[in-house]
């Protein structure tokens, strides 16, 4: 069970859950972060420190999220269907290409904010 990011850090980044992750696993993105699924040692401490709330274990993701949190595996996929171990990931470090689907996905998010 890893923990993932959700959709409330998209475009806010606020960047704490970085400096609260004692194994340097959570990687900013261009419009959100990332964590790791292998690198994550499920330590939770980027869930209790996240302002947005954005951080959930895998296992209780709700339905809608789940787009989301399949973003935080899919990030870290090479070419070949594996998972890149990068190594840690530091300030100042060129942020990861979000996959192209978060566009869309943002998108619809955004529009369920407004109706509520």
């Amino acid at each position: 069970m890893a923990l993932v990011i959700l959709s409330a850090c998209v475009d806010v980044k606020d960047g704490i859950c970085t400096t609260s992750c004692p194994v340097d696993c959570i990687y900013e993105g261009e419009r959100m972060f990332y964590i790791h699924p292998t690198e994550c040692i499920e330590c939770g401490m980027c869930e209790s420190i996240c302002p947005v709330d954005a951080i959930r274990y895998d296992d209780e993701v709700p339905a809608e999220e789940q787009p989301f949190a399949d973003l935080n595996t899919s990030v870290f996929q090479s070419a070949d269907g594996g998972v890149q171990e990068p190594g840690g990931w530091a300030k100042g470090m060129d942020p990861l290409r979000d996959p192209t689907v978060l566009a869309d996905m943002a998108a619809k998010t955004e529009l369920k904010r407004e109706e509520n």
